[in-house]
């Protein structure tokens, strides 16, 4: 009998390994990674960046169900420009799309507790933004919402852990206080196992925690205790969440990038409003001193893997990817557009190569064609700066799609990724994104930072301006 598929993207993660680990004797398991990993009877590893389509459609083929583990809080370039709510925008929609084009009978997302009535922080907020992605194309989504995850290598655990063992005074502002529900890493794979085809988890949203409801503070406290250290944690009436976030960062040499999202959510109670999922399954969960007990077992047995450095320039991170080779420099600038009701983003395309012209007119000019074909060129010049080509076969009413093509300011290495920029709807046709993907410059990387990376900025805020003005109705 043939054994169902199932796709499981973030596959080399500390969630995703675990979770493959524990399909692995019922399902055939197609592996999606930018890291693959060595292959073994009925695990498929299929290299998959979800920035773009065609490798989302591609890792996807033949799946029958798929996990969503995929959260983009790191840099995914060498430069990249812009939010990393958008940037996971980008990663859901490509993977709804691809998930509707296979068939796949169900989606499995994992995301986190969101509390009722608040204002939500940026990372809530985009976790509940991708939440919506995945459920607007008629795939029956289950959502999993958790709080803290108690596992080994897992990056808030991580974080933890490293404060806890570095500092023997540890001051807690008033934040800490506010309530959390952690969750062992083991409950959390058996709910995310028992959600697979179930009818009974299709279309619906379950909050899950550990038995463990706690503050940030007595978090703090017993994990020292479980790991033997005696620190004096004192209460503070008052800390900036900007000296939290830096704080919190310095001493745990994290990415300010992973931090800063994370502490901000920390204001929020997390705690889960029922526990029905885990009722239904009998899946009551570990206490949290046991879990952070397995955690620190299972965690010097894992070998370490340091998070990658960034170091701030142009607004953006430099990055270094083992995906790309080390001399070549990659770019990803996105930025999120306001889209007129009514109007779809093939509109948005056309508008911006009507616009364009008109706004570079003093410093280049701009000539498209009637296949929309794009070309920069300046007086003085036999070659032009930058060739956009329109790609109708990779294109559609909601993504058109433009291939970077050619041009001076265009690296000619072979062997590259195309370069593309891409118009896309979103949260349901409320907003459009707007992207370059895998471009490489020709010009000298420092210069580069300070002169084509900033004018696209320029250009990119300019045409939102040109947005905002329109009179559409």
């Amino acid at each position: 009998m043939k054994r169902p598929k199932v796709a499981v993207t973030g596959a080399s993660g500390y969630i995703g390994s675990q979770l493959i680990a524990r399909l692995l004797p019922e399902y055939d398991i197609i592996a999606l990674s930018r890291s693959p990993i060595q292959e073994e009877p009925g695990l498929e590893w299929r290299y998959c960046d979800l920035f773009s389509l065609i490798q989302a459609e591609d890792g996807l083929k033949g799946a029958d169900f798929a996990f969503y583990l995929v959260h983009s809080m790191l840099p995914s370039a060498h430069l990249t420009q812009g939010h990393f709510s958008d940037m996971d925008l980008i990663l859901a929609d490509n993977f709804a799309r691809a998930c509707a084009s296979h068939g796949v009978q169900q989606i499995i997302y994992l995301g986190g507790i969101i509390p009722p009535g608040a204002e939500l922080s940026e990372h809530l907020r985009s976790r509940l933004e991708v939440e919506e992605c995945l459920s607007g194309r008629q795939i029956p989504l289950t959502s999993i919402r958790a709080s803290i995850i108690v596992g080994a290598r897992g990056s808030s655990f991580q974080i933890l852990e490293k404060m806890v063992k570095r500092l023997p005074v540890i001051l807690c502002p008033p934040w800490t206080l506010s309530q959390t529900q952690p969750i062992a890493l083991q409950d959390m794979i058996e709910l995310l196992a028992a959600c697979l085809g179930r009818p009974a988890c299709f279309h619906q949203k379950f909050d899950v925690g550990g038995p463990d409801i706690m503050s940030y503070m007595s978090l703090i406290q017993t994990t020292a205790e479980v790991m033997g250290l005696k620190r004096l944690i004192l209460q503070v009436p008052w800390m900036s969440m900007r000296l939290s976030r830096w704080w919190l960062s310095e001493i745990t040499r994290s990415p300010h990038e992973l931090v800063n999202p994370l502490v901000e959510s920390l204001k929020h109670p997390m705690v889960a409003q029922d526990l029905r999922l885990q009722e239904q399954l009998g899946i009551k969960g570990l206490p949290f001193r046991e879990a952070v007990q397995k955690a620190l077992i299972a965690q010097k047995q894992t070998p370490y893997k340091p998070l990658k450095t960034h170091s701030r320039f142009t607004q953006s991170l430099q990055f270094q990817d083992e995906i790309y080779p080390k001399d070549l420099k990659v770019v990803r600038s996105v930025q999120r557009l306001p889209l007129p009701q009514g109007r779809n983003a093939l509109w948005m395309a056309e508008k911006y190569t009507i616009w364009l012209p008109r706004f570079l007119r003093l410093l280049v000019q701009v000539n498209v064609d009637e296949n929309r074909i794009c070309s920069f060129c300046m007086r003085g010049l036999r070659q032009p700066l930058l060739v956009l080509k329109f790609s109708p076969e990779r294109s559609s009413l909601n993504r058109p799609l433009f291939y970077i093509t050619g041009g001076i300011l265009v690296s000619k290495r072979k062997g590259l990724m195309r370069g593309r920029l891409e118009f896309r709807e979103v949260l349901k046709g409320k907003t459009i994104i707007a992207a370059i993907h895998d471009f490489s410059p020709s010009l000298p990387w420092f210069i580069y930072n300070w002169t084509q990376a900033l004018v696209h900025l320029w250009v990119m805020e300019g045409f939102r301006r040109y947005l905002d003005s329109l009179d559409v109705l």
